[in-house]
């Protein structure tokens, strides 16, 4: 086998071990609640500021909101230890005030990477009220990009999460995974999809292994004949000197 078979060989190997170890490493979820009953009443009234919005803003991010909302009402990530009733009310000094800024990063100085947050005020133990605060968009490299509505929903259905009272969850599939998280790191969903690729990588390893390994003891064997071809006409030789 040649040196560059090895690399080869070596390279498809580590492949898909990064993508088996990347799967177990977020098997298994520990979702942490910051509180268990954040609110002493039933329904929380929502206010989505759709009014003092900023340049990147689009209608469409309400609707967004309106099925984060609908979401948790359902049950969400089936963490919640009681059932999330919510009201949208056109007043702001609503229990939950979701609003927009155009980049976090510019306009609130949070960490690259954060698309959202929630501010909580607690008293006695109980939320009082909470301030979600989305951004519309985030740079990649030196270009702007605009949040689609599918990200708006997935930013504020977290987000919301943690005004019900949940913390963040290890588990990449959940909903409450850090979403600054999930788009460094690669999403397991990847090794589901991918397996097909996998599994051809893995058959190609096999294959090139069984081939040259093949080859080698195809070579071992006409070596041998030769060998024993070279010394039985030279003991031949020896008797008939």
């Amino acid at each position: 086998m040649t040196r560059t078979n090895r690399i080869i060989i070596a390279l498809i190997i580590l492949i898909a071990l990064s993508f088996a170890f990347e799967g177990m490493k977020h098997s298994e979820t520990e979702d942490s609640i910051i509180l268990s009953e954040p609110w002493d009443h039933s329904p929380i009234t929502v206010y989505i500021d759709d009014k003092d919005v900023p340049e990147h803003y689009s209608p469409s991010y309400r609707e967004d909101v309106e099925k984060a909302l609908e979401y948790w009402e359902s049950g969400g990530n089936g963490q919640l230890t009681y059932e999330a009733d919510f009201e949208i009310v056109d007043v702001d000094n609503a229990d939950i005030l979701v609003m927009w800024v155009d980049n976090l990063e510019e306009d609130a100085g949070v960490d690259n990477g954060v698309a959202g947050f929630a501010r909580p005020y607690i008293v006695n133990g109980r939320f009082e009220r909470i301030d979600i605060v989305l951004e519309t968009g985030n740079y990649q490299g030196y270009s702007w990009v605009q949040y689609g509505d599918i990200a708006m929903k997935d930013i504020a259905t977290h987000e919301l999460g943690h005004a019900l009272g949940l913390g963040h969850s290890s588990d990449r599939d959940d909903i409450m995974y850090p979403t600054y998280d999930r788009r460094e790191n690669l999403n397991p969903l990847l090794l589901h999809s991918t397996w097909p690729v996998l599994l051809l990588l893995i058959i190609a390893a096999v294959t090139i292994i069984s081939y040259h390994g093949t080859g080698w003891l195809h070579y071992r064997k006409k070596r041998k004949n030769l060998e024993d071809d070279i010394f039985s006409d030279m003991n031949e030789e020896e008797r008939n000197e």
